[in-house]
């Protein structure tokens, strides 16, 4: 699962190093555009929702944090 989300990652910022970001939100590396699509690309990938509330940015801070928030949904 964790490499059907770098190939996600990759194809919606490929000019962003998702091994070793850990602030994509904080810092700004990643919008609110990027978040949409993101959250889009994962619903539809991993077959799960994401509720407004899901939306923290400790959740998709980085491609590890965001790994563990699909593992959750999923459990």
């Amino acid at each position: 699962m964790m490499e059907e989300l770098m190939e996600i990652l990759r194809e919606l910022r490929p000019d962003v190093d998702f091994e070793t970001e850990t602030a994509l939100v904080d810092d700004g590396v990643l919008g609110s555009f990027d978040i949409t699509a993101l959250v889009n690309e994962i619903m539809d990938e991993f077959d799960v929702e994401i509720s407004m509330a899901d939306l923290e940015p400790e959740n998709f801070n980085s491609a590890q944090a965001i790994y563990e928030f699909i593992q959750s949904l999923r459990d």
